[in-house]
């Protein structure tokens, strides 16, 4: 820690001390965007910011079943450290956990202080240092979709939907959310600080969408982050499961993970708009569509990156499981919305909520500048009602497909880095093999008796 910096830290405890804080909970994001972290009394922080948190590097490598994926840098180097940093600009009071402060951390190789190759956050950085070489910052805006689960003992997996009421999309109040669940979390979200704009019932019982206000990439990630710790923290409180998981039930839909995307110039103008171009939209943003169609079967591997994403696409799923675009048109995987000038921007449809958000931010901001950089020009807009796979290209339509056609795009992969994505098609690739493997309760019901 420099000299320049001991005063701003000083400000941070005094003003934490006042709040009557005294634990920061130093957090980041693993190779799947679970939080990984520590809590630290508040005394212990300057030694922090010195010398930072020692974690074992493998934790980006360990499965949530709790296994290890043997991957360069960690097993076979020992388990190494990894030093976790604290980023005082990113700490907020807790509100629901009085004492606690929140903090993001960043990661680096404690011997040659640089960042973990496997760190997301570092990885959505150097996607964004590349958009700064051509003067323009990517601006994003969050929408999830997660299901809110009760308690079920004797189901099968011990959790049922909060309620049953479906159809219900669009809806707020006690009709379809008899806990008034949805409101109570967004006041706690709105005072964590996290951007929370709008939030309502989505069409299955117990599914929720809350959407979050766009802001600069890094930040927006940070938040959407945030977001999904914080959601799924306070159902812990009541006895309850918020998942994330793209389709947890097989009698419902999946959950997604819209992304609004643009670019800023150095003013602060959205390059997006043009209204003497085609369709409204700038060069910059036509080329940016056209960069997210060229790499979208890659683009799956980062933003449906579970074996269980897959089971979200199909006809009469709502899931953009094709590659097309369209002028306001929600069947389609990417979505201009009808706002122009400093609204114009775009809506990439394909990702679902058990996505990274760091992960699934760079890759789409490493798709788009890939088009802006190649100038490449989209097919024409799809016009009425889509997934008709006569017209549009389909996407992977599983895991292991998905992370072939990512490992297959040097140009993605360039622009995302070679030792990340080397990190991150091992570590998938093990979690798509030991699926293969095993015996679910649907071969058991299907196989056993006839065979």
């Amino acid at each position: 820690m420099s000299a320049q910096e001991q005063p701003q830290l000083q400000q941070h405890i005094d003003r934490l001390t006042a709040q009557g804080i005294d634990v920061v909970r130093v957090g980041y994001p693993d190779l799947i965007g679970s939080d990984r972290g520590r809590d630290i009394l508040l005394g212990h922080l300057p030694a922090a910011c010195r010398h930072g948190l020692a974690f074992c590097r493998a934790i980006y490598h360990t499965t949530p079943a709790g296994g290890v994926v043997p991957i360069t840098g960690g097993l076979d180097a020992g388990l190494p450290d990894i030093a976790v940093r604290p980023d005082l600009d990113t700490l907020t009071p807790i509100p629901w956990e009085p004492g606690v402060a929140w903090c993001l951390g960043d990661t680096t190789d404690p011997v040659t202080g640089a960042p973990c190759p496997e760190s997301p956050r570092d990885m959505l950085r150097s996607v964004l240092a590349r958009y700064a070489e051509h003067d323009l910052r990517p601006v994003v805006g969050p929408e999830l979709e997660y299901f809110l689960c009760e308690q079920a003992p004797g189901t099968a997996t011990g959790w049922r939907r909060s309620s049953e009421v479906s159809g219900a999309v669009y809806t707020t109040g006690l009709r379809a959310d008899p806990g008034n669940h949805l409101l109570r979390t967004m006041r706690q979200l709105h005072d964590l600080g996290v951007g929370v704009v709008s939030g309502n019932h989505e069409f299955d019982g117990g599914q929720f969408e809350i959407n979050l206000t766009h802001s600069e990439a890094l930040n927006a990630a940070d938040r959407a982050f945030l977001f999904k710790a914080a959601v799924k923290e306070l159902a812990r409180k009541e006895g309850k499961l918020a998942t994330f998981m793209a389709k947890p039930f097989n009698d419902a839909g999946g959950s997604g993970f819209h992304v609004h995307f643009s670019c800023e110039n150095v003013r602060g103008e959205n390059t997006f708009g043009d209204p003497a171009a085609p369709f409204g939209l700038s060069d910059t943003a036509r080329h940016a569509v056209a960069g997210m169609l060229a790499h979208a079967p890659a683009l799956a591997a980062l933003l449906n990156p579970t074996v269980n994403s897959y089971k979200r696409f199909g006809p009469g799923t709502l899931a953009p499981w094709l590659v097309d675009w369209g002028l306001d048109n929600r069947s389609a995987m990417v979505r201009v919305p009808p706002e122009r000038g400093s609204g114009a921007r775009m809506e990439l449809r394909l990702g679902d909520a058990g996505a990274n958000p760091y992960l699934a931010v760079a890759a789409i901001a490493a798709a788009a500048l890939l088009g802006i950089q190649e100038a490449k020009e989209p097919p024409p807009p799809l016009e009425g009602y889509g997934y008709d796979p006569e017209r549009s290209p389909v996407l992977p339509m599983s895991l292991t497909a998905a992370l072939d056609a990512l490992e297959a795009d040097e140009a993605l992969t360039d622009v995302l880095g070679k030792e990340f994505t080397a990190s991150f098609l091992t570590y998938k690739r093990d979690e798509a093999e030991r699926f293969e493997r095993h015996v679910t309760d649907w071969e058991f019901a299907e196989y056993s008796y006839h065979l």
